[in-house]
């Protein structure tokens, strides 16, 4: 057998002593596991037997809600339960039946009773039922809290003992097994084991226990545990080598020694368990207190003023989420940004990082900037760059800004919706039409603050592009742009210095000494180098050849005009360079004025129309939709899991005072104890 020490909680316990145990061939292991209730045990075929008092009963986990105190009638469940879950040919499970015995009279222990080793498979048990049988006696005592009971028959070879050899391989030290010897009754005459219970044979260091159980004729006679126990007393005390060793024989005292081990174990581990009590104390009462007094019994205003109070600690919550001072439920806020830490970053990280990204010249090429120019030109050929192109092309790029910040209103408003669902509170989920339709007021609040913060944000655009401000004081202006252009120019040594530099396109003077043609003498017209001149008529093309032939009239025909005009593709001039960057110059410089400008109004927008709005009428807009006398006892309707979950935990919170109290009362003993010695 093997008893379980708690592993660090104080549940309540108890155990009925092991007092009729049919004698059989062979050893078992036994495992006992401390039970959520006081004065509980789980009791087994055969050890039990005889109508209960009053005040003793059993209960099967199996069959709840019903007591039996007729332990008669629980050896039949037992039986009727195998026979349902192994078959009625010898089959085995791992599924256990787990029974709690209620007495006075029991010690606060659990026992979990497995089965004895089986080495040839009968009926229906499977050919490894061996194996089977081995690992699931393995899975229970190889739990380091667990107190061994390694069953032997006192009448064997105790090196033979498969219990002792299986326990051993769960507890190579020997520290938490108790070696049990049965049959001590049925020895041969002249020997007996009273070695063994001396631990001298095969040590082990919590030592042996000898007992006597009933025998099958017993059990078939109806004997009753409370004349067994009698007829096991008798048998130690009136025996010449156990009645000087009755400390280490008969079942009550072995469970004494189990209640012993398993009441120091506790003392141990006191301090911590009392803890662990104490804090699921305290997280059982707020749930108790979160989910409140069902709501099927009240009255109209009873109901109205839980509902008053549930809208306004959900609006507090939201307000206290977007300022910082909330927590969410789950904890998350420890482990990543929560609320309005999130909104922060979407400004900051996101919108404020992809518009510091923009270039001012997407979208925008130098081919567009000098087409820009010509057309601002018109006619005739400016003197200087026009300032109608650069106003053109500055509000195509200024307009570009917009949709980041409509992007950033569609971040926020999902931020908040994500908010809202994590704002819930416990009391509110007690009542899931009424959480429904808050998140719907919530959601239609939002919606509502978008369409004006949208607006908002279109008409930042507008304004900036309703009047370009080039008095601005960051702004580069055309004298300065001018003025860098040249540093660069001569710096980079892009286009050559000087006049003829600064006027790339205006005509040279013809070179000195000749007719304008070419300094060389050789440079004349054929007519010249022939000694022969058309004149006039040979100008219009009506002279003679060289061969004194009469010329044929030539006519220039003129191509279509191209439905659109585009510019050359040829390389752009020195000229065209320059007034291009200066361009480029003045648009960079302006377009960084309104995109700072644009970074800072785009979260105060969105922070006054939408965030400061939606938390600030929260709690009106949800009592104004919700709170009407026509459908509050529909949202104020409870589900049957909450109904269920209340009566869980106020059976869970006596439990945890009945844990408490023992825990005390093992303080106690304890100190008694000590003050004793």
């Amino acid at each position: 057998q093997l008893v379980q020490q708690p592993a660090g909680q104080a549940a309540a316990a108890a155990a009925a002593a092991d007092g009729g145990a049919p004698d059989t061939a062979g050893s078992s292991i036994d495992a006992a596991v401390q039970p959520p209730h006081r004065h509980a045990a789980h009791a087994h075929e055969n050890n039990i037997a005889g109508p209960g008092r009053g005040d003793e009963w059993g209960e099967f986990l199996h069959l709840p809600d019903q007591k039996f105190f007729d332990f008669n009638e629980i050896c039949e469940e037992i039986k009727r339960e195998t026979d349902r879950v192994t078959g009625k040919n010898k089959g085995i499970s791992r599924k256990p039946i787990n029974l709690k015995i209620f007495s006075p009279a029991v010690l606060n222990l659990t026992l979990v009773d497995l089965p004895g080793m089986t080495k040839v498979s009968v009926g229906d048990q499977p050919i490894d039922i061996e194996d089977q049988i081995r690992g699931m006696c393995l899975s229970f005592i190889s739990n380091p809290n667990a107190i061994i009971l390694a069953v032997t028959a006192g009448n064997q070879d105790l090196a033979n003992s498969d219990a002792l050899k299986l326990a051993k391989e769960a507890d190579p030290e020997g520290e938490r097994t108790i070696g049990v010897l049965t049959k001590l009754d049925l020895m041969d005459p002249g020997t007996d084991a009273s070695e063994l219970l001396q631990n001298r044979v095969i040590p082990l260091r919590r030592g042996y226990v000898g007992v006597v159980n009933r025998g099958q004729r017993d059990i078939d006679d109806g004997a009753s545990i409370a004349s067994a126990l009698k007829k096991e007393q008798q048998f130690f005390k009136t025996h010449p080598a156990y009645r000087n060793m009755l400390n280490r024989c008969t079942t009550p005292t072995l469970a004494r020694m189990l209640n012993q081990i398993l009441m120091h174990h506790i003392r141990d581990c006191l301090p911590d368990i009392k803890n662990r009590i104490t804090g699921m104390t305290i997280d059982i009462a707020q749930e108790i207190e979160a989910l409140g007094v069902p709501t099927d019994s009240m009255n109209a205003g009873h109901l109205g003023g839980i509902l008053l109070s549930l809208l306004s600690n959900y609006a507090a919550n939201f307000h206290n989420a977007v300022e910082g001072k909330g927590s969410s439920a789950d904890g998350i806020e420890m482990n990543e940004l929560y609320g309005g830490a999130r909104i922060s970053y979407i400004f900051t990280e996101i919108f404020g990082r992809s518009l510091m990204t923009m270039n001012p010249f997407d979208g925008l090429s130098d081919d567009d900037i000098r087409t820009a120019i010509c057309n601002a030109n018109g006619t005739r050929l400016s003197l200087f760059v026009p300032e109608i192109s650069f106003d053109l092309l500055v509000r195509r790029q200024i307009t570009r800004l917009e949709q980041p910040g409509l992007q950033c209103i569609d971040l926020v408003f999902d931020e908040l919706q994500r908010m809202a669902s994590q704002c819930e509170t416990t009391e509110l989920t007690r009542f899931p039409e009424l959480r429904d339709r808050v998140l719907d007021v919530v959601n239609q609040l939002l919606r509502k603050c978008v369409a004006p913060t949208q607006n908002m944000i279109s008409n930042l655009i507008k304004i900036e592009l309703a009047y370009i401000n080039t008095s601005h004081p960051d702004f580069i202006g055309g004298s300065r742009a001018v003025a860098q252009l040249m540093d660069r120019v001569s710096h980079d040594g892009q286009v050559g210095a000087g006049p003829a530099a600064a006027q790339p396109d205006m005509p040279q003077p013809p070179p000195k000494g000749g007719r304008g043609l070419g300094a060389d003498p050789h440079d004349v017209p054929d007519e010249a180098a022939g000694g022969e001149s058309r004149g006039l008529m040979g100008f219009f093309g009506l002279g003679k050849d060289k061969r004194g032939q009469p010329q044929q009239e030539t006519v220039v025909k003129l191509p279509q005009v191209p439905e659109t005009m585009r510019r050359p593709a040829d390389s752009p001039s020195d000229r065209e360079r320059i007034e291009t960057e200066i361009i480029k110059s003045l648009i960079e410089s302006y377009f960084d004025i309104v995109r700072k400008n644009f970074m800072d109004m785009v979260p105060k927008t969105i922070m006054f129309f939408l965030v400061n709005y939606a938390k600030e009428n929260l709690q009106n807009e949800l009592v104004s939709s919700l709170y009407k006398d026509s459908s509050m006892a529909d949202v104020m309707r409870e589900t049957p899991d909450v109904a269920r979950r209340r009566s869980e935990i106020q059976e869970m919170r006596v439990l945890l005072q009945k844990a408490l109290e023992i825990v005390n009362e093992v303080r106690d003993f304890n100190a008694f104890s000590q003050g004793g010695k």
